[in-house]
C-alpha cells in the first residue's frame, strides 16, 4: 500500500526536513513543492497502520515539521 504525505515545515527548514525525509527507508520519493504544504512524501507500507506508523513515528517527530496530511493511493477500476 502507499500513500502521499503532505508535509507542512517551520518557514526555513524545508531542505533539512527535505533530506530528513528522504532518509526514511518507507519513503519512495519526497519533493519539495509551493502550496500550502512544503514537502509531499511518496510512503509504501504493508497495510494503512503501516503507513500510520510511519507518519506518527518518523515523520512527524523530524524537527521542523509542523503538520503533515496522509492521502493514501487507491486503484480505481
Amino acid at each position: 500500500m502507499q500513500a502521499y504525505v503532505l508535509v507542512q515545515t517551520e518557514i526555513g527548514s524545508s531542505a533539512k526536513v527535505l533530506a530528513s525525509v528522504r532518509s526514511i527507508s518507507q519513503v519512495l520519493r519526497v519533493d519539495g513543492v509551493i502550496g500550502p504544504y512544503d514537502i509531499v512524501a511518496l510512503v509504501d507500507a504493508d497495510d494503512i497502520d503501516g503507513i500510520g506508523k510511519t507518519v506518527v513515528e518518523s515523520i512527524q517527530v523530524v524537527p521542523g515539521v509542523t503538520r503533515t496530511l496522509t492521502c493514501p493511493v487507491t486503484e480505481f477500476t
